[in-house]
This record gives structure tokens, sequence and C-alpha cells, in this order.
């Protein structure tokens, strides 16, 4: 009886479960939604407890008719978000999310007051407002009695690997967003812990993605009918897994991500950190390192744009009407939640530049993406400042569906854009990892060369780059100009 493997991603909107034989076909894919808080401007939280309920149904689901085959279960899921836990195991407060931006101050003492030095040395980043180490700061502060009941710090994906296994696991992608774990030599930094308050004893045991840390509990197999062998894999964050899942995997390799949050991924063999500390230096979910651009709004502008404002669901008809890319006189800011990479300014906002009279909605749709994919260059630009060369990348993410957007993003960002045949990067690449984990692959850079293969390529076109290269450097001049508004 041939394997199958289950890839968890658990994201910021929904739960997306992906069943994938030993070939890397996809046999099934699952999503289910939960909702998202924000209880104060620029707060965002989540109940754990939402995220468990989802993800058991949809591990239901999905494994319906395939329970006997199941042989491991790997995970993706949003980095930074801040679980914890009291002795008795349950959740003391809500999850405090990678979008939210209450921990400007303790960015600033960190940064400031600690040093970026010191932060950068430690672990190969400075504080940005969305890391772990700050919501933990700003909960000493404001919240000391939750704080003083802490007995596991955990992070978004290792809260399911935990309820479905009974081990407390995490691994060095998903640590290195915490900035608390010393990413060059993939460990917990014992001065940022001391600097935070946090006790080693509060940190998960660290596994490589593809490690097996147990098994599926006998509650748990039972309510889901499945094996009681069935492996839990720890897998990675939710970028290292898409990265996994879209063949990124060798130095030099570029995976663009278009979700929620926008993302331009460089895999490298070696351990980087750029001057700056614009771009993060993080822990690879296989075995190496990454340089990654985060943008804390991409698909999600598009999202509020359509649905909060022009009050339309018809994502695909809306740009259908964009036929003259690079002459749009209309630029927007697409920094709705702040902006991480590479500004790091929690108080920025979005911005919309240049209406007039004649000015339509399809001028200011077709401004929404080409805000996003601006701001992705922003970071491949920091990474060419440093002496690396793209040329290519893949694309995933739930914007990564729009020919459109696609097409945008080859001609600002100057790259040839590679479209993975299976588009469930973070999902696939879990599964990957988990049949990793089961011994059917040699390596993740084996399984990921084996099993990801390209359905379509574009490439820039000269003239609309050009057109294009004009815009992105006026555009670039909007954000110093409103800085100090902000």
């Amino acid at each position: 009886m041939e394997q199958c493997f289950i890839g968890v991603d658990l994201g910021t909107s929904a739960v997306k479960l992906l069943l994938m034989d030993a070939s890397g076909e996809v046999l099934r894919t699952v999503s289910r939604t939960y909702p998202i808080s924000f209880p104060k401007p620029g707060w965002s939280e989540q109940n754990p407890e939402d995220w468990w309920r989802e993800s058991l149904a949809g591990l239901k689901e999905l494994s319906a008719g395939f329970e006997s085959r199941i042989a491991g279960i790997g995970f993706g899921g949003q980095m930074h978000g801040l679980v914890a836990l009291d002795e008795s195991d349950r959740v003391i407060r809500p999850a405090i999310l990678w979008n939210d931006g209450r921990t400007a101050q303790a960015c600033t003492y960190l940064n400031e007051t600690v040093g970026r030095d010191v932060l950068s040395e430690e672990t190969g980043n400075i504080a940005f407002a969305g890391f772990t180490a700050p919501k933990l700061l700003w909960m000493k502060e404001h919240e000391p009695e939750n704080f003083a009941r802490i007995a596991k710090i955990m992070l978004p994906k290792d809260y399911l690997a935990y309820r479905l296994s009974g081990t407390f696991a995490t691994d060095p992608s998903d640590a290195s967003g915490m900035l608390l774990f010393d990413v060059k030599n993939r460990t917990w930094s014992e001065k940022m812990c001391g600097i935070c308050d946090v006790k080693k004893s509060q940190l998960a045991k660290i596994y490589e993605s593809h490690e097996v840390i147990g098994t599926i509990l006998p509650s748990v197999a039972g309510e889901l009918s499945l094996p009681k062998d069935v492996k839990i894999i720890i897998g990675a964050g939710d970028n290292a897994a898409a990265a996994v899942g879209t063949g990124t995997v060798a130095h030099g390799d570029c995976n663009i991500s278009l979700g929620t949050s926008g993302t331009v991924f460089i895999a490298s063999d070696t351990y980087m950190v750029d001057d700056a500390n614009a771009l993060h230096s993080f822990a690879h979910a296989t075995g190496a390192y990454h340089l990654m651009g985060c943008m804390l709004s991409a698909a999600s502008c598009n999202k509020w744009w359509m649905e909060e404002i022009a009050r339309d669901k018809d994502f695909a008809g809306e740009q259908s009407k964009m036929e003259d890319l690079g002459r749009n006189d209309v630029y927007f800011l697409p920094y709705l939640m702040g902006e991480r990479s590479p500004h790091n300014n929690p108080d920025a906002r979005g911005v919309f530049f240049g209406m007039r009279m004649d000015t339509d909605r399809t001028a200011m749709s077709q401004a929404v993406l080409e805000g996003v994919a601006f701001g992705l260059r922003d970071s491949l630009e920091v990474a060419r400042a440093g002496g690396i060369t793209v040329t290519r990348s893949k694309i995933c993410g739930g914007g990564a569906v729009s020919p459109v957007w696609r097409r945008m993003i080859a001609n600002i960002m100057g790259l040839v854009v590679e479209i993975p045949t299976i588009e469930e990067g973070p999902s696939y690449g879990a599964a990957i990892l988990a049949a990793c984990g089961c011994g059917t692959f040699a390596s993740v850079k084996d399984a990921a060369s084996r099993l990801v293969t390209v359905t379509e390529t574009l490439a820039p076109e000269p003239e609309l780059t050009e057109r294009y290269e004009e815009r992105y450097r006026a555009w670039k001049k909007i954000y110093p100009a409103l800085k100090d508004l902000f």
C-alpha cells in the first residue's frame, strides 16, 4: 500500500491542508477558515483553539478514505505569533500575530538601548514589530500577571504539532523569526533570553524541519481514525515551507510569495546578513540559510481594496480591464498594517497618490497591484546592493493565480518568473518535509528537485520593463516624502 503524506499550512485567514502520495501527486486539498480580531488599531490576534478546531476538522475531511495510508504529517505556518501556555497547557491569552504593530516601544528599546549591533551579532537580525521577542517584552510590561504564568512559548504551527504529538518542538526556520534564536549556530541565544527575561525551559527543543518529533497521540489518532504510528514532522515557517514546495532550495534560488503578506525569499548555502539588516537572515528548511524581505500587506491589499472599498469580489473581472500596463498615473503605498522590509516602520500607512478627475476604479485597482510589486522590488534591490544576483524566481501564494499580477512582477522586478505546476506552496512543502521525515527521500533538496516542476515561464518585456522602471523611481519618492507625517 503506497504511503501518503499530509501538509498543514496554518495561515492567517485559513488552514490549508494537502494530501500527497509518494510520487508527489496531490490527491486532495482542504481549506478551513477562522476569524482574526483587531481589538485595537494596529493590533492583530487569533484564538489558537480556532486553529486546532479547524485543523482537526480539516484533517478528518482530508484523510477520509485514505486513513490507513497516512504515514506522516508535516507543518508550515504563519511565523512570529506569540502563543503562551501556562503550566496546565492552557492558552494564557489570544495569540499576538505576525502583523501586529503594538510593539513599537519594545522594538525601540531593543534596537536603540540594547543596540542593533548586539541583536545582529546574537540573532542575525534586528527587532521588527512582528517578531516574537518584542511581544514578550510588551506582555511583560502591559500584562505582567499573564507574563508570569508562561510555561511554554510557542509559534503557531508548533502549537498544532504539540496538540497532535505532545512534543514541545520547533524548527530553525520558524525560530529564526523570534529574535531569541542564534541563526548562524542554529541554537537559542542565551544573551537574548536574558534580555527578554525568558528561561530556556520555556522554549521548545529544536528539530530540523524534516525531523520526526513523535507519533500522533492515541486519543487524536482515534478521533481521526488514523494509524497510531503516524509520524509528526515539525516542518517549517510558512515561507521556508513554500520555498520547499516551489523548489527554492539551491544557493541563489528565489521565490516570491503573494499571500496575505508578501515575501522575496533567496536561498543561500552560507549564512549572510545585509549591512542595514533590512532583510531577514533566517535558517532554511534545507539545513542551510536564506535572506528574506517581508511586506506585511500584499494580496491582503487587493482583498481590502476589492471587498471593503469597491464592494466587489470579482477579482478576475476587475483585473481583465487592466490593459495598458506601465502607464498608470495613480500610485499606491501598500502599508496598510505598517511595513517591515525595508522600512521597519509600524506607523507607515497605505496611500493613494496621483488621482485626477478622470481617474477611474480600474486605475486605482491597478495601482494596488503595482504598489505591492514595487514594495517587493524594494527588498530585491537590497539583496542586489549586497552583491546577490537574482535573475529568475518562482512565484506562489493566492495573488500568484492572477496572470496580470504575475506579468507586473516579471516586468517591475526584471525577473524571469516561473509558475510551479503545483501552486500550493507552503502546504505542498510541508507534505514534502513529511515525506522526507518518513524516509521517502534522501534529503529535502533531493525531494524538491525530483517533485517540483514548472508549468509556465514569463520573461520581462523590454518596453514594459522600461516604463515600469520610470514608475518605480517615481513611486520610491512617495514614502520618504510622507514618512514624517506617519
